[in-house]
């Protein structure tokens, strides 16, 4: 379906009586209109800027090197305006368009681990930042000596899903450690998980209640005298499974309860979409095991400055630029592999 028809069928479906009846769902027709049309809009841009370019170079002297440079900078910039635009059209999955949970869990290097799981939040918390998304911090456990050991942040907008699902992996960093006496170099991983947020009552996934069991039990950690007095904390084990998800970072027990529903959704949906493509790969030959040794991208802090990523070999020195959100180079690189691997 193109740009047209995606504006037409958000009109249409605006303009259906009772339209407001569910309000959570008109809004969500709305920011889809708003999307396609900007999108519409950017398109017609392009093409014009486009036209408006190769009657310059028909006018332009060849011996004049200055004008040729600032034209080849026009065409250089609008490239990239189409390469990001050609990105929005082709996330066209059936949750690329969702809000996302993104999950990050301190995995093997102990507190330099814990600290690169807290550094990694910071980037993504100023990479929506960037994208105009708004974010707010669903869960956090602090580190008993510096750093998190998880957190879980829920990241709105338009296509946060389909962009942020490229982060879905474990990343390596490498640097000289700030928590051993001898400043040693130290390899440290997280562990970064992307979920769809979907919407309450989704009618195309519903789970079983019979399928769920659900303990409460006394919230820990800082959050007040409420938290931790009365048991709103909430763990939901998904039986078919073996799914666990918790939450205690609300102070009541239905948020929480909420909250981990949503969480257990996204996960069975990632789930499912894992399973479906490592049957297909086993057919292809090509299947590995999402083992914590399988990266997909490295940091290096010392004795050089590199970020990789390990699915598209795209790669910058910048490490500092990343680590204050310009991750958009590898967004779009894995997204723009995603699209030529299908």
């Amino acid at each position: 379906m193109n740009v047209e028809d995606q504006c037409k069928e958000a009109e249409t479906a605006s303009s259906f009586p009772g339209f407001w009846n569910d309000q959570a769902k008109a809004e969500t027709v709305l920011r889809r209109l708003k999307f396609w049309s900007q999108l519409k809009e950017e398109w017609s841009s392009i093409q014009q800027k486009r036209q408006d370019l190769e009657a310059l170079t028909g006018l332009i002297d060849p011996e004049n090197k200055e004008e040729w440079t600032e034209v080849e900078k026009d065409y250089q910039s609008l490239e990239e305006r189409f390469e990001k635009a050609h990105i929005k059209l082709i996330l066209d999955g059936p949750h690329d368009h969702q809000d996302a949970l993104l999950i990050i869990s301190a995995g093997t290097g102990g507190v330099d681990a814990q600290d690169w799981a807290e550094m990694l939040l910071r980037m993504y918390l100023r990479y929506a930042e960037k994208e105009g998304w708004k974010t707010s911090v669903a869960e956090k456990q602090i580190g008993a000596e510096a750093g998190i050991k998880s957190a879980a942040i829920e990241i709105k907008g338009e296509l946060a899903y389909g962009y942020l699902k490229s982060e879905h992996g474990v990343h390596r960093l490498v640097r000289l450690s700030p928590f051993n006496a001898k400043n040693l170099r130290q390899t440290s991983f997280a562990l970064v998980e992307v979920l769809p947020v979907l919407p309450e009552h989704d009618e195309a996934f519903e789970i079983d209640e019979k399928d769920l069991k659900i303990d409460t039990f006394r919230a820990s950690g800082a959050g007040g005298q409420h938290v931790n007095t009365t048991d709103s904390a909430v763990r939901i084990t998904h039986l078919p499974t073996g799914l666990v998800v918790t939450c205690q970072n609300e102070r009541s027990q239905a948020q929480n309860r909420a909250q981990a529903m949503s969480i257990l959704k996204g996960k069975l949906v990632l789930r499912m979409a894992e399973e479906k493509k490592e049957r297909i790969e086993e057919l292809k030959g090509g299947y590995k095991e999402a083992a914590w040794g399988n990266q997909i991208r490295s940091y290096v802090f010392q004795p050089y400055t590199m970020v990789k990523d390990h699915r598209t070999n795209a790669e910058t020195s910048q490490v500092h630029e990343v680590m204050d959100g310009e991750i958009g180079l590898f967004v779009e690189a894995f997204l723009l592999q995603s699209r030529d691997s299908n």
